[in-house]
């Protein structure tokens, strides 16, 4: 299993994430994710670049596949816009660069005033927006009127050597069978190896990524009080991450979740055995490539301790 670093844009400046870029590739890391905001799940976190600026730089510092996770091509920014700037970054990365894509979150789709869909119907529109994405990575012109989206002749002229991959994340079984349909990969942030492997029946060999955090802090106490002031939000359950629509919201829903339900999900402090415990769950679960992801301020510390101990 290929284990590969998650650059959180909701927590760090971009500055912070081109060190931790570089950091992470010379520790030994295989690959980077990096989230597709517009905003932090919380005020406390305080950040949220822009995703393609971001990607544009990493490509002047790292040599090693980089991963959205994950882009919605359905509401915020419309897919042909979408197709332009995946394009460009293939393009930048030498073909190292895959489009993660998703039905995303309310939290940063609603911006424009749009009614937030249901869960179908947001399965419906990125299927059909990866259909735009992939006429228009022909370099061809585009002309498309769908259900949901217009192109009117639109040609992408600058373009990598081959078209990106789009990995396709999913959390439930009408989400999978779409992902399976359209994807050339999988993304989860579970360690679900009933979700893998239903996956797998229905795609074959794709590719299967898979991500969670944890916190360096020098004691587990300290560890857990970071993770729990920055990601309390994590642990709040079901369908509100897709449908709170501002960080207030979060912070006013992760009240429910308390310092020990962190402890519990997060492996926190500077002890290699809870990351090694979580490594174990993906692998299990039949996950190729895992990104970790650390929460707080010892992001070096974090690095160094995968390079030490994993990588």
């Amino acid at each position: 299993m290929r284990i590969g670093y998650f650059l959180s844009c909701e927590e760090y400046t971009p500055a912070q994430l081109i060190e931790q870029a570089r950091l992470a590739q010379d520790a030994g890391f295989q690959g980077l994710w990096i989230s597709d905001h517009y905003h932090p799940w919380n005020d406390e976190q305080g950040q949220s670049p822009f995703v393609w600026s971001i990607i544009g730089a990493l490509s002047q510092v790292v040599r090693i596949p980089v991963t959205t996770a994950v882009t919605c091509p359905i509401m915020r920014i419309h897919p042909a816009v979408i197709a332009q700037a995946a394009a460009t970054s293939a393009a930048l990365h030498d073909g190292r660069f895959v489009l993660g894509v998703g039905t995303g979150e309310a939290l940063n789709e609603h911006i424009l005033g749009d009614r937030w869909p249901f869960a179908e119907e947001r399965l419906e529109m990125l299927e059909e927006a990866v259909v735009v994405l992939r006429q228009l990575w022909r370099g061809e012109y585009v002309t498309h009127h769908g259900r949901h989206y217009t192109v009117d002749q639109a040609r992408i002229y600058t373009l990598p050597a081959e078209p990106p991959r789009v990995y396709v994340s999913a959390f439930g079984p009408k989400a999978i069978d779409v992902a399976a349909r359209i994807g050339d990969g999988y993304i989860s942030t579970s360690p679900d190896a009933d979700l893998v492997a239903e996956f797998r029946r229905r795609a074959g060999a794709k590719p299967v990524q898979g991500g969670f955090k944890g916190c360096w802090a020098p004691t587990e106490d300290e560890g857990v009080e970071i993770a729990h002031r920055l990601w309390a939000n994590s642990g709040v359950p079901g369908e509100l991450s897709q449908v709170l629509p501002s960080p207030k919201h979060f912070e006013q829903a992760a009240q429910l979740v308390t310092p020990e339900m962190t402890r519990k999900a997060v492996a926190c402090g500077p002890d290699p055995a809870g990351h090694a415990e979580q490594l174990k769950k993906y692998e299990a679960a039949g996950f190729d490539e895992v990104y970790v992801a650390n929460m707080g301020p010892n992001y070096r510390e974090f690095i160094e301790l995968y390079r030490r101990e994993f990588l």
